[in-house]
């Protein structure tokens, strides 16, 4: 029986609250807190159960901090902006109160996101007796724990690592991004970035790209090489792993209309005077883009996010896939929200459910994979996302160099 407290009432904030509901048993009390109360109180209403809400701006440190003594948490989930993990957790040191999010601080004024900010704080977090986890989400957070799994019952060296994420749905929309436009478009116009023999390698924004045949039905979709946050803690805790590399796919019209908006400036994050005023071209066009919390009623199709691994085991080479599907639709009819957010939320209410049962317990700042992966494991096919593994014969042609 435990008291959590999530701040962020979007479209994963919205999965974590449903998700957490369900489970009464280890959430006892649920507190959901957003800069917009109204967004909290429309998400508490769909609820089979009550639970409170509140305002905060997680700018703010006291503010935040004040909530947390009102209401006394004994955990925080963070799906508020990744620009507030380090108020969020300065205001969890203050309070004595044990913090997860999904996703890694980035600056505001810089499109580059590291866990160095983070784990600057296993010290602090450490003297104090808390433990933060970081990038419970899907990626970073399930297909880190498939890499542990994976390490644990199936390999014995991992030598290359291949993140595939495929969102083959379809919302009817011209444009718009299945999570937060700001955030979405920041990681996508960014350098790609690739982890080979020790060394990090850039390449230009979606300039490689590969056609990769996704299982059950979902086919071949083109994919591209991007920098995703997952690789950085993989990298600091698997470093045997030579090669490590994160693609994901993007429809050509997607595609045509970022190229459009990033020629003509509105992708920028540095601020122009417009009338007399400051305006972030990218936050103004994040304004007039759909809010991807309201695509989930439009969106059919799946979702396909896993891990391709290669390596060594009892002296054998071996190829080894595992991944999960996720459905548009079934994830509407059953929390209102669309696969994307409910690859995320899901993950996030399990690594919560992880700390808060004492599955996973420690005091510092760790990151998902430096855990024990067969409970969570075990929680994702109970929770909504059934995994599946599968022996390759080979590795999949498209992989190789």
């Amino acid at each position: 029986m435990s008291k959590v407290l999530i701040i962020g009432a979007g479209g994963v904030g919205s999965v974590v609250t449903h998700k957490c509901a369900q489970i009464p048993e280890v959430f006892s009390e649920i507190c959901l807190a957003s800069r917009t109360k109204s967004k909290c109180d429309a998400i508490a209403s769909q609820l089979d159960r009550e639970i409170s809400t509140a305002k905060v701006d997680a700018d703010n440190v006291p503010e935040t901090i004040a909530l947390l003594k009102d209401f006394q948490p004994d955990l925080v989930i963070n799906v508020a902006l990744p620009y507030q993990d380090l108020t969020i957790m300065d205001a969890c040191l203050e309070s004595s109160v044990n913090y997860l999010d999904t996703a890694n601080y980035e600056p505001r004024d810089e499109a580059k996101f590291e866990y160095h900010w983070q784990w600057a704080y296993q010290e602090r977090f450490k003297e104090a007796g808390l433990m933060a986890l970081l990038g419970c989400g899907f990626d970073p957070g399930v297909t880190n724990i498939f890499t542990a799994h994976a390490k644990k019952h199936h390999f014995d060296r991992i030598d290359t690592l291949d993140i595939i994420d495929c969102n083959a749905g379809d919302h009817g929309k011209h444009f718009a991004t299945n999570f937060n436009p700001e955030i979405n478009i920041r990681e996508v116009t960014a350098n790609g970035r690739f982890y080979e023999k020790g060394e990090w390698k850039e390449t230009e924004p979606l300039s490689v790209h590969r056609s990769f045949d996704f299982p059950e039905g979902i086919g071949p979709k083109d994919m591209y090489l991007m920098y995703h946050e997952e690789m950085e803690s993989l990298a600091k805790h698997l470093p045997e792993i030579q090669r490590m590399r994160f693609w994901m796919t993007f429809s050509q019209q997607y595609l045509t209309h970022l190229r459009v908006l990033e020629n003509i400036g509105m992708t920028r994050i540095d601020p122009i005077v417009y009338q007399g005023q400051e305006i972030v071209p990218l936050q103004f066009l994040k304004a007039v883009l759909p809010d991807p919390g309201s695509l989930g009623e439009s969106t059919k199709g799946r979702t396909c996010i896993g891990c391709v691994l290669d390596g060594e085991k009892d002296g054998q080479r071996k190829h080894y896939y595992i991944y999960n599907i996720c459905d548009h639709e079934q994830c509407f009819a059953e929390v209102n929200s669309q696969a994307v957010s409910y690859t995320t939320g899901v993950p996030a209410m399990i690594g919560a459910m992880m700390m808060l049962t004492d599955k996973w317990k420690d005091q510092g700042v760790f990151n998902v994979e430096q855990f024990d992966p067969d409970p969570f494991m075990n929680e994702l096919n109970r929770h909504g996302l059934p995994w599946k593994e599968v022996i390759l014969d080979g590795k999949p042609d498209v992989l190789n160099d």
